[in-house]
């Protein structure tokens, strides 16, 4: 009896390890949350179930021999250059054109307040 108990023990807690490390987007039919639930409230079977619908499995790809490059490149893509480069230069000039702008916005601000109390009085 104590085996059976060490196993739904087991199961349990890779279940709900693997529950809490999947992506969203890798948990079907239910929140990840509910799934979690529903793994503590009934160890066994919710552990079988998640493992049997609750999970997203990844298509197996072909497989590699140890001296497959593909085994060694990583999962995640290079990142792409921006289509858009801009100059040190050209950064700045727009951080000046910005900054210009910014001032004679306050400069309007400023002479609409001022025009605003003297114009009411006049």
């Amino acid at each position: 009896m104590p085996v059976l108990a060490l196993l739904t023990v087991a199961v349990l807690v890779i279940a709900l390890i693997d529950v809490i490390t999947r992506r969203d987007d890798q948990v079907k039919h239910l929140p990840k949350f509910a799934w979690i639930f529903f793994i503590v409230l009934l160890p066994l079977i919710g552990s079988i179930l998640w493992f049997a619908l609750g999970r997203e499995y990844e298509a197996r790809s072909a497989p590699m021999s140890f001296g497959d490059p593909r085994r060694w490149q990583k999962d995640t893509p290079a990142p792409a250059a921006p289509s858009a480069s801009r100059t040190t230069e050209q950064q700045i000039a727009d951080l000046e054109r910005e900054m210009r702008l910014a001032d004679l916005e306050e400069q309007v601000r400023r002479r609409r307040a001022e025009g605003g109390s003297t114009g009411a009085a006049g």
